[in-house]
C-alpha cells in the first residue's frame, strides 16, 4: 500500500534490527522501500541490502555533508547506475547549513560533485535524489544550468525530506522534480511546510521516512524506521481532506513511476 521512498537501513542502528524492520514493514502496509547510499564507501552494503531483498532497492551517490570519502567518478556513478536493482543516482546535492566557518565560496567542492551527480543522472537516465538545505538558490541554478541531456532528454529527479519554501517547491516542480516530505509535516512547528504540501500538485509528491532521522508524530525523538511512513500519509490526508488510501495510492504509483519500480 506504502512506499517508502528515502530510508537508510545500511545504517548501523537500522542494520542490524533489520529482521524486526522489514517485519513491521510488511504490518504497516509498507511494500516497498528504497535505500539510499551516502558515501561510496557504504555503497555495497547498500546494494546488498537491495540484492537479498526483493522489496528493498538501491542509489549510488555521495551526500553533500560527507568529506574525507572517495569521490565517485563520473564512470564510477555510471557503471553502478546500471544495476537493475539500483534506481537512482544520489543522494547529491549543495548543503550550506554547516560552513563550519567557512564561505559559501569554499563550498566549490560541493557543486563540483553535484555536477558530477547530475552529469550521470542525465547520461544513465535515472533519476536524482537532491538534498538541499540553505543552498535552494544554487541548487536550483545548477540544475537549470546543467539540466538538459545531449539528447535532448531532461532532468528529473525529487528533492527529498523538503523543508524549503512554497516558491522553492514550484521551482523544482517547473523544473520537472517531485518533492518529497518527511516526518517533519507532523511536526507542531510546520506549519508553513504543510502550506507547501497542500498547494502542490498531487502528481508530483512522494513520501518518505528518511529513518533513522525524523520519527513523525506520535514517535518523534524516537529511532525512526520505514513502517512509520503511514504517518506522513495521515497528514497528506488530512491536508488534502482525501481517504488514507487515495493518498497512499497517490503517492506509490508517483514514487513507481519517478523510479521505475514495480508495481
Amino acid at each position: 500500500m506504502f512506499i517508502d521512498s528515502h530510508c537508510h537501513l545500511s545504517f548501523p542502528e537500522l542494520r542490524s534490527q533489520l529482521p524486526d524492520l522489514l517485519a513491521a514493514m510488511l504490518a504497516a502496509q509498507v511494500q516497498q522501500a528504497i535505500c539510499i547510499c551516502t558515501t561510496m564507501e557504504e555503497y555495497p552494503a547498500v546494494l546488498a541490502l537491495a540484492e537479498a531483498h526483493d522489496n528493498l532497492f538501491a542509489t549510488v551517490g555521495v551526500h553533500p555533508d560527507n568529506e574525507g570519502v572517495h569521490e565517485p567518478t563520473l564512470q564510477e556513478l555510471v557503471d553502478a547506475a546500471q544495476h537493475p536493482k539500483v534506481l537512482a543516482i544520489g543522494e547529491t546535492g549543495l548543503d550550506y547549513y554547516r560552513l563550519n566557518g567557512r564561505s559559501i565560496a569554499d563550498m566549490q567542492w560541493q557543486r563540483e560533485r553535484f555536477a558530477v551527480h547530475i552529469e550521470a543522472s542525465l547520461l544513465t537516465g535515472k533519476p536524482l535524489v537532491v538534498h538541499t538545505r540553505s543552498s535552494s538558490e544554487d541548487t536550483l541554478a545548477m540544475l537549470r544550468e546543467r539540466g538538459q541531456g545531449r539528447g535532448g532528454a531532461p532532468l528529473r529527479g525529487v528533492f527529498h525530506c523538503f523543508t524549503e519554501d512554497l516558491a522553492t517547491a514550484r521551482a523544482a516542480v517547473d523544473l520537472g522534480f517531485h518533492i518529497s516530505f518527511s516526518g517533519i509535516l507532523t511536526f507542531k512547528n510546520a506549519a508553513g511546510l504543510r502550506d507547501v504540501a497542500q498547494a502542490l500538485p498531487r502528481e508530483r509528491v512522494l513520501i518518505e521516512t528518511d529513518s533513522p532521522y525524523l520519527a513523525p508524530v506520535p514517535y518523534r525523538g524516537k529511532l525512526n524506521q520505514p513502517a512509520y511512513v503511514p504517518h506522513v500519509a495521515q497528514e497528506l490526508a488530512r491536508l488534502w481532506q482525501q481517504p488514507l488510501g487515495e493518498v497512499a495510492a497517490i503517492t506509490r504509483a508517483n514514487t513507481q513511476a519517478l523510479f521505475g519500480m514495480p508495481a
